[in-house]
């Protein structure tokens, strides 16, 4: 199909792939809310701060006057918040009244969530910055869209990452296979984070907080093999394997 444009138009419309963050809250309570996420902004302000997010609420939904006091606290903290997750739950009408849309995750399927971790994983102390990576998890299935996988140390993917699937680790990330969903390394603030995959097409690419989305991807490394690293705040894009530079 052919586009066509008038002379005399005002406008444009253009097809343009959006990157967006899913905010998936397990309470309403603003106070556990509010604590955890001063701690992630603390450790990624920029890029959370500048992502657009969609607000997946809980399954019984929220009164208006409790998402009201939620996206108050959520932007006095300057969240970049464009719409909220369509449920049964959901007014479409309420949420238009409060300034956001509503939008299908997963292309109108629910998405898959991990379960909650056990009481005790959540009591233990939250490990320093920059603390030793202890642990390296490593992924020999593909990871779909709408998965999330968080790794404390390096994560290591075998197989294919597919649009929509997100990537994170406290240290490095290695995908041998392709690369099309989002990877997001050092998210604890680690600047000598790298990213190495066998074939670049990543939605976005992320090292302590500093990112590059599709569009923003060097054109000579699409689809090839890449390690991508920090170099101050400059994000820097070689072979994987740096021998073929010279060949």
């Amino acid at each position: 199909m052919t586009a066509v444009v008038e002379e005399n138009s005002v406008l444009e419309f253009k097809g343009r792939m959006l990157m967006m963050t899913v905010l998936h809250l397990k309470t309403l309570d603003t106070d556990s809310l509010s604590a955890q996420l001063d701690r992630n902004l603390a450790e990624s302000p920029d890029w959370l701060r500048q992502v657009p997010i969609v607000l997946d609420l809980p399954a019984d939904g929220a009164s208006v006057v409790e998402l009201a006091l939620i996206l108050e606290m959520l932007r006095d903290r300057d969240m970049n918040l464009v719409a909220v997750a369509a449920s049964p739950a959901v007014d479409e009408s309420e949420m238009r009244a409060l300034g956001l849309g509503v939008i299908a995750l997963g292309n109108g399927r629910p998405v898959k969530r991990e379960p909650a971790p056990a009481p005790a994983a959540r009591e233990e102390a939250e490990p320093p910055l920059l603390a030793n990576r202890a642990e390296t998890l490593v992924v020999d299935q593909p990871v779909r869209s709408g998965q999330q996988l968080y790794s404390r140390g390096d994560m290591i993917v075998l197989a294919p990452v597919g649009t929509g699937a997100e990537l994170l680790a406290e240290g490095h990330i290695h995908v041998y296979a392709n690369l099309r969903g989002r990877a997001i390394a050092g998210v604890r603030g680690d600047t000598s984070a790298r990213v190495f995959c066998q074939q670049l097409n990543a939605e976005l690419i992320s090292i302590a907080g500093h990112y590059r989305v599709a569009e923003d991807l060097p054109d000579d490394c699409r689809d090839k093999p890449v390690q991508i690293s920090l170099d101050g705040e400059i994000m820097q894009f070689s072979p994987l394997i740096p021998s073929l530079k010279r060949r």
